[in-house]
């Protein structure tokens, strides 16, 4: 892109958010006029780490929950950024880790969000209101962390607050790399995470103290900001919902559990009928020709079949067995690693069996994110394969992430298939492929693959595959993965299409126009509702 087709996108970008600004305003002066008497005790809304510049789309399904709770006669209280950390997550330049912080164009994008919602300030008053907090700098903390090395700073407590840990899962999203190194600039951003999240709990714990509500929703709850939010209310026993953008296009996914995890409760008793199942055969059709997106990213528009110098060189073995990784930014969630240290800890395991194993063709698949714009991993596993010369290997192929080669394909030809945590492994167990799954993943949480639970077994699982004559998958395993893929598309993914249009970036979105008499008619509206007031499950009606 040359530099005049970069100036007019910006200047696009800066017109559309203007003019999205302006109709959320607009919207938002209007729910002010609506909000009826509230009631009751206030659900708290948090969300400081989504949408820095532009309506984010978890942005936006914040602002529509919340609108929906105040039409619904209930007092929402906000708790927004004001300049309020030395540091945030999106906010920082992994490259320049000193730059400032885009803080003015974060704060008036909020600003607009909160548009006609009175200051909070500390009344009893059950109305809607913000509370904007600001940055104090805790000079005793600041001193205690000073000389500390990158361990001691992910292993640190404060005041009986694991503040070390709740900041490593964005530390490590934002350098995109697990391993971190024990440098001045990664403590540099480790001891100002940990002094700006102890700012949040202080200022979040005060908020609670005075507002008393009956449940706080943050967006993720994974970024440093939500997780100590999350953390102060869950010590002191309340609900906590967390959101995250939902696997169809325009749709969220709320829970009382972690949003990234995606716990789902499927009754025993749920098989999929026949109009179920023809739903579903529908959706993998188009999945298995890549038309399909993640978070608002089409990776595969091109995908392209496996070409003739793919099958000669497979024909020279006796099976195929295809190694799909994932990026290093979702394999660094917490829950992710239950077995191995990381995904590269796993790969390193896997590289000793393909070398004992030369009459296997091993495809390792790097994932099609690790390399995207704005977003690209500095630990890769391209880097990972050069650094460990399995390019050389003549039993290895490697496929990059801008390689449009169709996974499906392969599955297809493959005796079994191995995968960390990614949603592949799901998709081939639902083909009848022998999945072996090495990470915690979503679908994990059913019998859907094989996970053993330990190192020496996974070791073991793999060799006993490569030289079974037949590998034989429990039936339940396709069973178990389509109904969960059924429920994560068709009951747990809430639509906000009506509301909600992809933006000039398609990981931004701007407001549609539509009456609030529609917003609360909305089906994912009633479900949030539900879920918020009642404790129901966020789950769509069939």
């Amino acid at each position: 892109m040359d530099f005049k087709e970069i100036f007019k996108q910006r200047i696009l970008r800066g017109l559309v958010r203007r003019f999205n600004n302006l109709k959320i305003a607009a919207m938002a002066r209007q729910v002010a006029k609506r909000e009826s008497q509230p009631s009751g005790f206030p659900v708290v809304l948090f969300k400081a780490s989504t949408g820095i510049d532009d309506l984010s789309w978890n942005s936006g399904f914040h602002l529509l929950a919340s609108w929906a709770l105040r039409l619904k006669g209930i007092p929402v209280a906000y708790f927004a950024c004001n300049t309020g950390m030395s540091k945030c997550v999106l906010g920082t330049n992994r490259d320049h880790p000193h730059k400032d912080m885009p803080c003015k164009s974060c704060v008036y994008q909020s600003k607009t969000l909160y548009d006609s919602v009175r200051q909070f300030e500390g009344s009893k008053v059950r109305t809607s209101s913000v509370e904007w907090f600001d940055y104090q700098r805790d000079e005793q903390l600041e001193l205690t962390i000073q000389n500390l090395s990158v361990q001691q700073l992910m292993n640190f407590e404060w005041r009986k607050i694991p503040l070390g840990n709740l900041c490593l899962p964005g530390l490590r999203w934002i350098l995109r790399i697990h391993h971190l190194n024990d440098d001045e600039n990664t403590r540099y951003l480790l001891r100002e995470y940990i002094l700006s999240a102890w700012n949040v709990a202080r200022k979040f714990s005060k908020f609670l103290d005075e507002v008393k509500p009956r449940a706080v929703v943050v967006f993720n709850g994974q970024f440093f900001p939500e997780a100590t939010a999350r953390y102060i209310a869950q010590k002191r026993g309340i609900r906590v919902i967390t959101h995250e953008v939902g696997l169809q296009p325009a749709s969220a996914f709320f829970t009382d559990g972690e949003a990234t995890a995606y716990p789902i409760h499927i009754p025993d008793e749920f098989e999929l009928n026949e109009e179920q199942n023809a739903k579903l055969d529908a959706y993998l059709a188009r999945r298995f020709q890549g038309d399909f997106t993640m978070a608002g990213i089409k990776f595969w528009a091109d995908m392209k079949g496996l070409d003739e110098s793919f099958l000669q060189k497979a024909a020279e073995f006796k099976q195929i067995v295809p190694i799909f990784t994932n990026v290093i930014f979702d394999t660094s969630q917490p829950h992710a690693n239950t077995v191995f240290e990381d995904m590269f800890d796993w790969l390193d395991l896997t590289l000793d069996v393909i070398r004992q194993h030369r009459e296997t063709l091993f495809v390792v698949r790097a994932h099609p994110d690790e390399l995207r714009v704005r977003k690209s991993s500095r630990e890769t596993v391209e880097g990972w394969v050069t650094s460990h010369n399995v390019q050389k290997e003549p039993n290895v192929i490697f496929v990059g992430s801008k390689e449009s080669l169709s996974s499906y394909e392969l599955i297809q030809k493959s005796k079994f298939v191995m995968v960390y945590n990614s949603t592949i492994g799901l998709e081939a167990s639902i083909m009848g492929a022998a999945v072996l799954c090495a990470g915690k993943a979503r679908f994990t949480q059913y019998p859907t693959v094989f996970f053993p639970q330990t190192i020496e077994d996974v070791r073991r699982k793999m060799k006993e595959f490569l030289d079974a004559e037949k590998i034989e998958v429990p039936l339940e395993f396709k069973r178990n993965a389509r109904r969960f893929l059924y429920y994560q598309l068709f009951r747990t993914s809430l639509p906000f299409g009506d509301f909600l249009v992809p933006s000039v970036r398609t990981t931004q979105t701007r407001l549609k126009s539509f009456e609030l008499d529609e917003l609360m008619e909305a089906d994912a509206v009633k479900v949030i509702l539900n879920g918020v007031l009642d404790g129901r499950e966020f789950l769509l009606k069939e």
